[in-house]
């Protein structure tokens, strides 16, 4: 489970620059500033308050982590990487901005350097692997299927009701296996009331066609924003199962609408602009 923002500052002001002259001093301070601007939604300000506090000192790890979370939320992971690694020369004692990198490189496309990263942050922090799905993806994306399988059978221990641990298993397991293997083995959820996200398990047990789940999308009562998101992940899944079953035009097509028609704020839309990228790119 990750650590919250002030948690996480808390700690790496322990082993911030030593010395308290006046810009040490400055610097601390709007570090505070920063955390409390990310704390409230206000990502950009963060920014702005952590690049001055490492203009004030650039050896405060916090300072730069702070920064480094911030830019993930504004969608700029390459700045965020880079921050990321200067927490980590300044402190390597900082295993939590491994994690923080780990997201950014798998935003990125850099799955195989984005699963290292997890995987040493799980090394000093094992307790958190129940609940490292995103280690789960970036390992589908690495083509390390059969680790994926496992990394979602773990989560299902501590998420046993959600739709999408058991669909990106199902992805991993048919890459590993077969679909008939993954179909066979698809986790059951029924509590799950996203939508459409019982329309996109059946889908995967062969029990429903693409369009129904398109459609559950679009006939449901919805708010304006549930229904840009749930738009999001009919295509987002739909796409996912085109791929299982090896029909690369309209995995593309699917891949295209929910990524550029229905931007949500989810690390799952991010997931989604990776894959995109690395389809355009083969293509």
């Amino acid at each position: 489970m990750r650590m919250g923002m002030s948690a996480v500052v808390v700690a790496l002001f322990a082993g911030a620059t030593a010395a308290q002259d006046d810009k040490v001093q400055m610097a601390l301070k709007l570090v505070e500033e920063a955390g409390a601007a990310y704390q409230a939604g206000k990502y950009p300000e963060a920014v702005t308050l952590g690049k001055k506090a490492i203009a004030l000192d650039p050896q405060n790890p916090a300072a730069h982590f702070v920064v480094g979370s911030a830019l993930l939320r504004v969608r700029d992971n390459t700045g965020a990487a880079a921050a990321f690694r200067e927490v980590r020369r300044l402190d390597p004692k900082a295993v939590v901005a491994l994690d923080r990198l780990g997201d950014a490189l798998l935003k990125l496309g850099e799955f195989a350097e984005a699963v290292k990263c997890f995987d040493e942050y799980l090394q000093a922090r094992p307790k958190d692997a129940p609940d490292h799905w995103r280690r789960g993806i970036a390992l589908y994306y690495a083509g390390k299927f059969q680790e994926g399988v496992d990394q979602f059978e773990l989560h299902r221990k501590v998420n046993p009701e959600d739709v999408e641990n058991a669909v990106w298993h199902y992805l991993c397991n048919a890459r590993a296996h077969s679909p008939q293997k993954a179909r066979a083995e698809l986790i059951p959820v029924t509590k799950d009331s996203r939508v459409p996200m019982a329309e996109v398990l059946q889908l995967f047990a062969g029990k429903r066609k693409p369009q129904e789940v398109l459609e559950a999308a679009e006939k449901a009562k919805l708010s304006d924003e549930e229904r840009t998101e749930a738009r999001f992940y009919a295509n987002l899944y739909v796409a996912l199962y085109y791929e299982s079953e090896g029909d690369a035009k309209k995995t593309l097509d699917h891949l295209t609408t929910a990524v550029e028609k229905y931007k949500i704020g989810h690390y799952m839309w991010d997931v989604a602009a990776a894959h995109l990228k690395l389809l355009q790119t083969k293509k």
